[in-house]
Parts: C-alpha cells; sequence; structure tokens
C-alpha cells in the first residue's frame, strides 16, 4: 500500500524529522500508522529495558494524507527516506518490515491528564548536559552493553523540573528538533497511567 502525504511540504518535513531520527540510530526503524486522513510517524530515542519497557522514550509527528488510508507497519527508517527522496509526496510499501520491541507498544490516544509546563531552555540544557555526560562516560572502544548501560541510567534520571520528567524526554525532544529557541516557550506536560507526553508545535515526545 502507498501512503500519499498531502504536499510537497509534508514530505519534507518527514523527511526532515527521520532524518534527525536516524542520527539518533543509523539503523533504526518507524512506525508508520495511519488513521483516516492522518499519518503517524513514531520513531524510538531510547529503547526500554525490561518486560515493562521501563525507560522507552518515542518520538511521534503527524502529517495529513491525500486520502483516507488504513495502515499500520514498521520498517527501516532508511527504507522510508530513501522512498521519500525518488517518489516526492509518496511512499511506496517498502520490501521489509522489522518487529522491534517497542513497535508493539501504543500509548492510549485518550485519558490524558495535564501535570505542568517546563520551559524549553530548561530540558535543552538537561539535553546538551546529558549528551556530554554520555561522551564523555563512554569514549571510543567502549563495549555495546555498556554504552546501553551507562545511556540508560543518564536518560533514565527524572530532571529537577517542576513537573519533573525523564532526562530521555528532554534528549528527545532535542535531537529530533521539537524545541524551540524563544526563550519564553514552554512544554506542555500530560500523563496517563505508566505513561507520559511531552508536546511542543513541533512534534510529541512520550515516554514510559
Amino acid at each position: 500500500m502507498t501512503l500519499r502525504l498531502v504536499d510537497a511540504a509534508s514530505a519534507q518535513d518527514l523527511a526532515t524529522y527521520l532524518a534527525r531520527a536516524k542520527r539518533v540510530d543509523d539503523s533504526g526503524d518507524v512506525r508508520l500508522q495511519a488513521v483516516g486522513g492522518v499519518l503517524a510517524a513514531w520513531t524510538c530515542v531510547v529503547p526500554g529495558r525490561g518486560l515493562g519497557s521501563s525507560g522507552l522514550v518515542l518520538g511521534l509527528r503527524t502529517f495529513a494524507l491525500a486520502e483516507p488510508t488504513t495502515s499500520d507497519r514498521t520498517v527501516p527508517l532508511g527504507a522510508v527516506t530513501d522512498r521519500l527522496a525518488r517518489s516526492g509526496t509518496e511512499i511506496p510499501d517498502p520490501p521489509m518490515t522489522t518487529r522491534p520491541a517497542w513497535g508493539a507498544l501504543s500509548p492510549p490516544r485518550s485519558g490524558w491528564e495535564p501535570v505542568g509546563t517546563v520551559p524549553d531552555a530548561r530540558l535543552r540544557d538537561v539535553a546538551l548536559s546529558g549528551i556530554e555526560e554520555v561522551a564523555q562516560g563512554a569514549p571510543e572502544g567502549s563495549g555495546s552493553a555498556a554504552v546501553a548501560d551507562l545511556r540508560s541510567r543518564v536518560w533514565g534520571r527524572s530532571t529537577d523540573t517542576v513537573p519533573p520528567v525523564p532526562a530521555g524526554t528532554a534528549f528527545g525532544l532535542h535531537v529530533l528538533g521539537f524545541l524551540r529557541p524563544d526563550e519564553r516557550s514552554e512544554v506542555s506536560v500530560h500523563t496517563t497511567g505508566p505513561w507520559m507526553r511531552t508536546a511542543t508545535d513541533r512534534g510529541f515526545v512520550i515516554a514510559r
């Protein structure tokens, strides 16, 4: 099934978003969830651990489709960026699907309760500090297991903001380009059950 975005600007926005997600994990995946006239593009910023996927951080952007469609597939990021580069506003079916553990988890669509806001600038500081800590604590040659453990510890911590959010949320908002340069901008925070959703007018980051 071919997904058709409503216009070239939407296609460019999707390509930019997925390029940023690839910088986090070059071999990562994207879940393309189409419902009616909307395409939800999910990416993984920080993989969760354990049966409950504690520490999971997902990025989400939504895009208008040219026609109502129902589809839900998880595919390699590179397969989608390659197709967008060739076909403009269309995403032909990639030849393969993937099954990352996070792809089976669907945050609820309703029931979210507002719990406050956090300044963009504060979350940017948290993200940059965490990136530096990971870089210093995982020098070249570090084993993949050690690096994964370090990232889990750094991004699993809560910020000292009110309300507190996982540091991995700040990382996701920063690397996916969702934070704004305006010092007065604030990120809205909602929760439901074990999930926390942070949002700006540029996109969403959902943590568990």
